[in-house]
């Protein structure tokens, strides 16, 4: 099947590499030259794991291309696939204008039937839109053409996103017209052959689905971010209560993390654009949500809160070894991350700050470019010489079995701070290393803060 991908970002990519292996004709459009250029150069601008490959071999295959020309992107896909961006305003709105002008250009140059799918995360109405702005196109032509709009969204983990195209939980089809679901369910037959994971819809709810999973995710890790900062207060384990309320099989273990906040292109975004799409109806908001985006951004501020409370309020002079850049680990993206939040508080209040990621450096060097007091070390050992303390922000595994001899060896105190719970409390204190994580039982009891 010939399919057009329109926007070459993260979700455009994943899309159109995992459709081109399975066979299909994909040819990705992106109005950035300057993105085709790393693309058609072999490059890929953005990081995912195995990406690369995927890219590679579809293009040696001749299955996957890509392109800045338009009318040659609407001309050769039956099914258009919409996967730009859609970025929040200062209201938490979601802008749709890149997914509107995208249906715009299908709609002037398009000459015969086209699926239009919506790939892109959107308020709920959106498909409403896009075939409202094709339909306006094709009067200004005077064209009379058939058109279906599908709302398909996207359930991709950066970091793993390959895997959850290939092997999906659910595959949700939004859309009540016959031929264009057809086309959908043979798009996704070659991933849907184990057991029937295809579930169709109405495009309404199809929209409200994939806003509700991400707000759910968003809930728990907020409800569970809550429950360590009360255990710190009430002396117990936050470890021993994720595994006791995750044994209930009606509650699970997923997304069951305490931590310093949840970041990245969706979970904020996505939380933000429910909330104002409700406040837009006569309920009026959704207050469960918007204690979530509270909590988090509260969340965000406790550890460098903790390191005030450990090492005074006044830090000029004090320098930290920072391990994690991105908002999760196996991606770049730093979007809403935790450390971008941490890094402001650290050189506000007079301190340095020496960083490393595994993939994010050039992202954060880009972002903080200019910043007074940040510098970036090229490995995690490179970090740590005279540092007062280790603040660990993202879980990436080269963090999770460090040399704990040469960490203790290199601060200037045995201190580490960690907004990720990867240690284990016990083990750190035999060590001889003062350990603040999140919500944990400290110094072989439970060590009660004060409120």
């Amino acid at each position: 099947m010939k399919i057009t991908i329109i926007g070459s970002g993260y979700v455009g990519l994943v899309t159109g590499a995992c459709l081109a292996q399975v066979g299909n004709d994909v040819l990705c459009l992106d109005t950035d030259p300057a993105k085709i250029a790393i693309l058609e150069n072999g490059g890929i601008p953005i990081h995912e794991p195995g990406l690369d490959k995927l890219i590679a071999e579809n293009r040696r295959a001749g299955r996957i291309r890509f392109t800045t020309d338009v009318e040659l992107a609407t001309a050769h896909g039956q099914v258009q696939f919409i996967a730009v961006g859609t970025p929040p305003g200062e209201d938490g709105s979601a802008d749709l204008s890149y997914a509107i002008a995208a249906a715009r250009n299908i709609g002037r140059h398009m000459s015969d039937y086209k699926v239009i799918v919506d790939k892109s995360t959107v308020p709920v109405g959106t498909a409403d839109q896009v075939g409202a702005a094709v339909a306006e196109e094709l009067q200004k032509r005077g064209a009379e053409l058939p058109f279906a709009v599908v709302s398909n969204p996207e359930f991709l983990k950066e970091g793993a996103a390959i895997d959850d195209f290939q092997k999906p939980d659910r595959i949700i089809i939004g859309s009540e017209d016959p031929q264009a679901l057809e086309v959908m369910r043979r798009i996704y037959a070659p991933f849907n052959r184990n057991h029937d994971r295809l579930i169709t819809m109405d495009a309404r709810s199809a929209e409200l689905t994939k806003y509700a999973a991400n707000a759910m995710l968003a809930t728990r890790i907020s409800f569970m971010n809550e429950l360590a900062n009360l255990a710190e207060h009430l002396g117990a384990d936050i470890e021993h209560v994720r595994q006791g309320i995750g044994s209930d099989p009606r509650i699970g273990f997923d997304f069951l993390y305490p931590g310093c906040g949840y970041g990245g292109s969706c979970f904020p975004k996505d939380v933000k654009a429910l909330i104002h799409t409700a406040r837009g109806t006569p309920q009026g908001g959704l207050r469960i949500l918007e204690a979530v985006e509270d909590v988090n951004q509260h969340q965000k501020t406790r550890l460098a809160a903790k390191i005030r409370q450990r090492l005074g309020e006044d830090l000029r002079g004090r320098h930290f070894a920072l391990w994690g850049l991105a908002f999760k680990p196996r991606t770049d993206d730093m979007r809403e991350a935790s450390s971008l939040v941490l890094i402001d508080e650290l050189l506000d209040a007079g301190a340095t700050v020496t960083a490393y990621d595994p993939a994010a450096m050039s992202v954060a060097e880009a972002l903080l470019d200019g910043r007074e007091g940040i510098r970036f070390a090229d490995s995690a050992a490179a970090c740590l010489d005279q540092a007062d303390a280790l603040v660990i922000v993202t879980e990436w595994n080269e963090f999770r079995s460090p040399d704990f001899d040469q960490i203790r060896d290199h601060l200037k105190q045995p201190l580490i701070f960690d907004g990720r719970n990867l240690f284990e409390p016990e083990q750190l204190q035999a060590l001889g290393i003062e350990y603040l994580p999140f919500g944990r039982a400290v110094g072989g009891g439970n060590q009660v803060l004060a409120a």
